[in-house]
């Protein structure tokens, strides 16, 4: 094992979460999305070819960023995860065909859209009315926003 990969792996992980942190809690991105993209592909590649070097604290074993602020934090009933991007009807594609074959022959129907950026919730309602309203944060934990979305 080469010890420039552990140091590249361990730069890399640090510029992802300088990122992470700019877009998910200060909400002021530096990069492109396929910037990051390209950066978090790059991570997962090298933690793929080195699978000893995978920490716990990697990017690639997380979604967002933990919340950050005086709001109460919520543990989510299920965890909010995110799903990969494509750029590329090849991908496009691919992904279609792995997803078809998970399926085993049940028929499918795909909706595409394009990706718009914005805040993911967790807004549970019962009986009709607003009980909570969590952010996704770091998919595990989010924070508590019900009063904001009350004004919408």
């Amino acid at each position: 094992m080469s010890h420039s990969i552990a140091d590249q792996l361990s730069k890399l992980r640090d510029e992802i979460r300088y990122h992470d942190r700019k877009y998910y809690v200060e909400a002021a991105p530096e990069i492109s999305d396929l910037e990051y993209d390209r950066r978090m592909d790059e991570l997962k590649r090298l933690e793929a070819e080195h699978p000893e070097l995978i920490t716990p604290d990697s990017p690639t074993q997380r979604v967002g960023e933990l919340p950050v602020s005086d709001l109460q934090r919520v543990t989510h009933r299920v965890p909010m995860l995110s799903i990969d991007n494509t750029y590329s009807v090849e991908e496009l594609r691919a992904f279609m065909q792995r997803t078809e074959k998970q399926l085993d022959g049940e028929a499918v129907e795909w909706v595409v859209e394009l990706k718009i950026d914005g805040v993911a919730a967790s807004i549970i309602y019962e009986n009709g009315l607003l009980v909570r309203a969590v952010t996704r944060g770091n998919g595990e934990v989010g924070d508590d926003v019900t009063h904001n979305i009350r004004t919408l």
